[in-house]
Formats: C-alpha cells, sequence, structure tokens
C-alpha cells in the first residue's frame, strides 16, 4: 500500500486478518491464553471460549495452536455450519486418518476411535478447536459431545476447545445439549482492551511492521479512538488503518483528531452525527480547560 513508504513501514500494522506475530498480550488475552494451556495440559475434555464480534477469538486460537509442541496433534473447525456427518469428516480429514471407501456414519466412527487410539498410544494429545460455534447446528454439538465420550481408563483421546460468541450460552442452555454444558472444565470470556492498552496495542503493532519513527497517535487522536471503538481490536485496526490513510493524504506523518475523526465518518459501524462527536469532544476540552484552570487557582494560593 502506498503509506507504507511514506510512514518507514514493512507491512500493514492494522490488518484485521489474525496474525500470530503481531498478538498483543494484553490483560486479557494473556489469561485467557494461561486458563487454555492449562486445561489442556490438564487434560480436560471441554473448554470454552467466549467474547463479543471483534474482541479476537480467531486469534487467540492461532496463538494456542501455535504455542503447542509436536506432542500435540490440532483439528481447527472454522466453518460451523456443519452437519453431524461432515463435522466428522473434517476432522478425520484434519487428523490425516485415513477413511474406507464406503464412508457409512458406522465406518467413519469406527475410523476415527482408532485414529484417536493410535494417537494416545503414541504419546500424541488431540486437541479439536471450533470457532462461531454460537452459529454450529445443536445436532452437530451433540455429536461432537458423543466423540467426546471416547477414553482410556486414564484420558480422554481428544480434547474439545470452543469459541464463540456470548449467544453460545443461550446454545448451551438448550435442554437437548445439557450434557455438553456440564463437560465444560474450564471457561473464559475475553474483555476489551483497556484504554492504556490500546495505546501500547497501537505502539506494538507499529513497531512490529517496522516502524521506528517518533510518536505516531496524537492524545486527541487516541481519546477519539478509543471513543469509538471502546477497545475493540478489531474496530482499533479498522480506525488506525484508516486514520494513516487520512494523515498520508494530508502529506503527514503523525495522526491527529482530524484524521481518526475522518476515520469514524467513514466507518459505519462506530460513526455517530457529528454534532454528537463534536459535543464530547467539546465536554472534553471543557473539562481539561476547567481542571486546568482550577489547578493554576490552587497553586496560586499556596504561593
Amino acid at each position: 500500500m502506498l503509506y507504507l513508504k511514506h510512514f518507514g513501514l514493512n507491512e500493514l500494522p492494522y490488518s484485521i486478518t489474525p496474525d500470530t506475530s503481531f498478538y498483543f498480550a494484553s490483560s486479557s488475552y494473556q489469561e485467557g491464553l494461561n486458563t487454555l494451556l492449562f486445561a489442556i495440559l490438564s487434560g480436560e475434555g471441554f473448554i470454552k471460549i467466549t467474547g463479543e464480534v471483534g474482541t479476537g477469538k480467531t486469534l487467540l486460537c492461532r496463538k494456542l495452536m501455535a504455542s503447542l509442541d509436536n506432542t500435540f496433534k490440532v483439528a481447527y473447525v472454522p466453518n460451523p455450519y456443519l452437519e453431524p456427518h461432515s463435522l466428522l469428516m473434517m476432522l478425520a480429514q484434519e487428523l490425516g486418518i485415513i477413511l474406507p471407501d464406503t464412508v457409512t456414519q458406522h465406518a467413519l466412527l469406527s475410523a476415527l476411535t482408532q485414529g484417536l487410539l493410535d494417537f494416545t498410544r503414541n504419546g500424541i494429545k488431540v486437541v479439536v478447536c471450533l470457532d462461531e460455534v454460537q452459529a454450529m447446528p445443536i445436532e452437530t454439538l451433540e455429536a461432537l459431545r458423543l466423540l467426546s465420550n471416547l477414553e482410556t481408563e486414564k484420558r480422554k483421546l481428544l480434547q474439545v476447545v470452543i469459541f464463540g460468541q456470548p449467544e453460545l450460552e443461550e446454545k448451551l442452555n438448550h435442554a437437548s445439549i445439557r450434557q455438553l454444558k456440564q463437560r465444560i472444565t474450564f471457561e473464559y470470556k475475553l474483555d476489551h482492551l483497556s484504554r492504556d492498552e490500546m495505546q501500547y496495542y497501537l505502539n506494538h503493532r507499529l513497531v512490529i511492521a517496522g516502524y521506528q519513527g517518533s510518536r505516531m497517535f496524537s492524545d486527541m487522536a487516541l481519546w477519539l479512538m478509543y471513543f469509538k471503538s471502546k477497545g475493540v481490536p478489531r474496530l482499533v485496526n479498522i480506525l488506525a488503518n484508516k486514520s494513516l490513510l487520512a494523515a498520508y493524504g494530508k502529506g503527514k506523518h503523525q495522526v491527529g483528531f482530524a484524521e481518526v475523526l475522518a476515520a469514524v465518518a467513514d466507518t459505519r459501524s462506530v460513526s455517530a452525527s457529528w454534532h454528537k462527536i463534536f459535543l464530547h469532544a467539546f465536554s472534553f476540552a471543557v473539562f481539561v480547560g476547567v481542571f486546568g484552570a482550577s489547578y493554576l487557582l490552587y497553586l496560586k494560593k499556596l504561593a
């Protein structure tokens, strides 16, 4: 992209594609990753991670997979819209399990069971990661639960990590899969970035992308970006990327309030009427002015 050279970047710093090289260990992300690793190393069966849209569930999933060594075999299922048979077929494909020519339901389950046993005998732990599970049919979730029943005398043949939006809770309350909910032994809910974390997050991604210049975002730019994004990483990325484009278009090397304002106006998911944005900005400026005047008056009285 044109602005890469302008800002001295090697790659786009604020892409919304989940890229583990840009992973930022915010307090919520790190707690979530620690929970996952502890649960998996403990051999627990079902683990659940939830979070609002754009909070980085897929990135956390990929970071988890990248953190597991070669004693683990991971099957990643990004598509939740699968019927039970299709899910089992995908798991077999992900795990490299050879299926018979005639793949009946019984033959498929037998092949999966034998494959999982072979992994266990070779000291390999199988982990299944499913993304966007709130959209998965209930019948498919039940099939997954039945598959998780497979175990030896000492441990499960596979562990399942499910990632989903908060609506997943409603689905798990369905009477037909209440047994699945009971088997979730560890769970964690991802939170938004705090105001300070967002600033570190922005700088972290710039450095990873090769930036070596001075401070990129002004205080007012950061204030507006946090106010409109609420610390949701995906929205932060979108606004930051558009802000850089706006600054590049003006020939500037730093992002100010005006550039973020332009990014907000161009982003429907965070945009609001102009008078509301200016009202909040004006209120913030008045607060700073009153606070500063009060502080100066206080200093004069002390003198």
